[in-house]
């Protein structure tokens, strides 16, 4: 694992990234979508921790592609780990520190095709309902 760690808390609009190194927090900025794909790929490799959330599989695949070593944590561990209210600060800082605790276990996270066969199966469980809907 590299020494400097990002936490990523991740949101439709904004994207917050708090990076950690040498035992400090160095930023905790807002970042677009964009801004947070560009980051990616021109900053050198580091481990960024991903709140398990809608999105997470996404741009866990976005940052191993850039070259980073990516993982996804538990959002219950996140929200205990929490101290202050919840904000996207906050978060980002909250995921950077259940990184650090010992014995944590991150989750595995999704290939494409593993989402891809979730999409179908979610699909075909919508139509099952919508043809018992029409029959009744």
């Amino acid at each position: 694992m590299h020494s400097t760690r990002v936490g990523v808390d991740l949101a439709k609009d904004v994207i917050q990234v708090c990076v950690y190194k040498r035992k400090k927090v160095q930023s905790n900025i807002e970042m677009t979508p964009e801004e947070f794909l560009c980051w990616l790929n021109t900053n050198k490799p580091v481990s960024i921790i991903f709140e398990a959330c809608s999105t997470s599989n996404y741009w866990k695949q976005k940052a191993i592609q850039a070259g980073h070593d990516a993982r996804l944590i538990s959002a219950k561990l996140v929200s205990v780990v929490r101290q202050n209210q919840k904000t996207d600060k906050n978060d980002a800082l909250a995921i950077v520190q259940a990184a650090l605790l010992p014995d944590v276990t991150f989750i595995g996270g999704k290939t494409v095709e593993q989402q891809q066969l979730q999409c179908i199966k979610r699909l075909r469980e919508l139509a099952i309902k919508h043809r018992d809907a029409s029959q009744n």
